[in-house]
């Protein structure tokens, strides 16, 4: 059984490998992206029952404008069909959606449907569902610092993590990568500081509870220090849960 200590709070996922779960089934990327559509509703509802207080996923980054324009305009139409399916149940489920990313460029009716999902899911908080879409770390950085320039604040560590598109929730506990790539590809740049890694060889598509489990039971298993040592960690005083 899952306990408060073993569960990270807060699960940040890069969904990688849909193309390739397409390519090795003879299919379209655009089907590989439907399977994750429906991984990442399995995820969603492995992390309720669990009790992960906040998931964070890499849906669409601002350097995969660059893919082909076929796969990217398929992509647009699975969120606006997505938004459409899923946000009722995600209600239900005491889901809190947000969409964290730049939004021009984007169409009037993605942005109002980005906008009606939010207010929708707004009194929810059972789960807080960040989807990063149209983001980057490096933008996040730096629209963070020119609010504050252009309100004329000093940028600090503080008031820049304030600016940032996740200043509603606490930094990741876990980042899980899937598709077996090592690297965060520009994603969560200032929110991953101390945050444990994990790589897993599961295609995004295929990622069910199982595999969500090893990446928390390997979580679990590590000392996390924040710079102090382990004799320091160890003497501590059991940390108060939240309420």
């Amino acid at each position: 059984m899952y306990t408060e200590i073993s569960v990270p709070r807060h699960v940040a996922i890069v969904m990688d490998g849909n193309g390739r779960w397409a390519k090795h089934r003879f299919m379209p990327r655009l089907a590989g992206h439907s399977q994750g559509v429906k991984a990442l509703r399995r995820c969603v509802k492995a992390c309720l029952v669990r009790g992960v207080r906040v998931l964070t996923v890499f849906a669409f980054s601002s350097e995969n404008w660059q893919r082909p324009e076929d796969e990217v305009s398929g992509l647009m139409g699975l969120l606006t069909t997505a938004l459409g399916r899923e946000v009722a149940e995600l209600g239900r489920e005491g889901v809190q959606l947000h969409f964290v990313g730049e939004r021009r460029g984007l169409s009037e009716r993605m942005c109002a449907g980005l906008a009606a999902a939010e207010q929708e899911t707004a009194h929810n908080s059972r789960l807080v569902l960040n989807i990063c879409f149209n983001y980057g770390g490096r933008w996040d950085i730096a629209q963070a610092a020119a609010r504050l320039a252009a309100q004329g604040e000093p940028i600090t560590e503080a008031s820049l993590n304030a600016a940032m598109g996740l200043a509603h929730v606490p930094d990741p506990d876990l980042l899980i990568r899937t598709g077996g790539e090592m690297r965060i590809s520009n994603f969560l740049l200032w929110q991953l500081a101390y945050s444990e890694l994990f790589f897993s060889p599961v295609l995004w598509p295929d990622f069910d509870e199982a595999a969500l489990d090893e990446a928390f039971a390997a979580y679990g298993a590590r000392e996390r220090r924040f710079g102090k040592t382990s004799a320091q960690i160890q003497s501590a005083p059991p940390a108060k849960m939240p309420v």
